[in-house]
């Protein structure tokens, strides 16, 4: 396994500790959590850049990769509808959106076909990201400004999911033709 999807995996295996830090009843928890998470976007950054410059990009890389960033916002946005920080409405739909364009590249690779993470998907990751780190920071500050500002970003990547999701389907729709 090459650096990139070493990477990746590490990604899905911080999903498990940010959960489990969101929810424990101890002091810091936001702090903790917003560094396990800040770690974990980091590496989302790092994995494509390396495996673009050296080439080192795999089918494995392109399939997992979205799934390990959709694992890390999902967790950390339903953990953070337990605190009233993000309604449900929104996960709803980022979770929709998300389970929608996997079972899409589920029927790209049965076809042997791999759907790579196309540029409004990845502003959407990254202003959910940023949005999510917003909450974790302003929730360990007690900052309602910054809290307001997570919220803000939060509506805006509810808005980038829908495009991004309508974006995917309509660049992929021979995946439907002849079904």
């Amino acid at each position: 396994m090459n650096l990139p999807n070493k990477l990746t995996v590490f990604r899905m295996c911080m999903v498990p500790l940010l959960v489990l830090f969101m929810y424990l009843p101890i002091p810091g928890k936001y702090l903790i959590s917003l560094i396990i998470f800040v770690v974990a976007a980091i590496t989302d950054a790092l994995d494509g850049n390396i495996a673009r410059r050296n080439n080192m990009v795999t089918d494995f890389g392109k399939f997992m990769d979205p799934l390990a960033d959709k694992l890390l916002v999902i967790a950390a946005l339903i953990c953070l509808i337990e605190v009233g920080l993000v309604p449900g409405w929104i996960v709803l739909i980022i979770v929709a959106r998300e389970l929608a364009v996997s079972i899409m590249r589920a029927i790209a690779a049965a076809d042997g076909n791999v759907i790579a993470a196309g540029n409004s998907g990845k502003i959407k990751t990254v202003v959910q990201m940023i949005s999510i780190i917003l909450l974790l920071f302003g929730a360990h500050i007690d900052s309602s400004g910054v809290i307001m500002a997570g919220k803000v970003l939060i509506y805006i990547a509810a808005a980038l999911t829908v495009y991004s999701g309508y974006e995917y389907f309509a660049n992929n729709k021979y995946l439907f033709e002849d079904r």
